[in-house]
């Protein structure tokens, strides 16, 4: 299903509208940071918005998580950056079901298959969105939205956001280890080979039991289809 949504949906537009060199984007989200740095006890709120247009506007956000571990600690960062990417999150899906769903449609409309897998999905739905947010390998922002045209109801979807809290905390927990605004996103930023280790294994089984499990699935429901 999730493959189907991506290879359905040609978000390259909403992608070049926000594109920016690395570079450019690497030095505005550390100069961002920095004035979070500075703002003292409204920082963390500062931080929760600033994630949020992040995650909306397809933005590295794991910049910013790197960040909340360098300024707030693990703890708070780990707090801030999940009420920021679960607010996100939020708002992604909410804009993908109601605002962009004739424009989806439009664009699956021929993929017969698409609304039978879409279908078995639905009662599935809160296992595979953990499982997909378990692994940071799927692309976090634009699947928000790609969630958002399934019939993943915002229940399942919003339980499901619990899947990253383990990567979210590891991810801050690496950004401390940084201790340095400067060094994020450098290659001379500080490492621990074995939480990266850690992060990569944790993400390849995730992406193995989704494809595993939503393939089992949407096989299953053809097959119900043509009884």
């Amino acid at each position: 299903m999730i493959i189907t949504l991506l290879s359905a949906m040609d978000f390259s537009v909403i992608q070049e509208s926000v594109k920016v060199s690395s570079l450019n984007l690497q030095e505005f989200l550390q100069n961002a940071l920095q004035w979070i740095n500075s703002l003292g006890a409204i920082g963390g709120i500062v931080f929760i918005g600033i994630y949020i247009i992040a995650t909306l506007a397809f933005l590295p956000a794991a910049l910013l998580t790197l960040g909340a571990g360098v300024i707030f600690g693990v703890t708070w960062g780990s707090v801030y950056v999940f009420i920021g990417a679960t607010l996100g999150a939020i708002a992604a899906f909410l804009g993908g079901r109601y605002l962009a769903q004739g424009w989806v449609k439009e664009k699956i409309s021929s993929y017969k298959k698409f609304a039978i897998i879409d279908k078995a999905v639905s009662k599935e739905g809160l296992k595979i969105v953990l499982l997909v947010r378990l692994s940071p390998l799927f692309p976090f922002n634009l699947l928000n939205y790609a969630l958002g045209i399934t019939s993943v109801s915002f229940q399942d979807y919003l339980i499901g956001s619990v899947g990253m809290i383990p990567g979210t905390i590891m991810y801050v927990y690496f950004g401390s280890l940084v201790g340095d605004i400067a060094l994020i996103g450098s290659k001379n930023q500080p490492g621990n080979i074995i939480l990266h280790w850690v992060i990569q294994i944790m993400g390849l089984i995730a992406t193995i039991a989704v494809t595993v499990y939503v393939t089992k699935i949407a096989k299953k429901a053809l097959k119900d289809e043509n009884l």
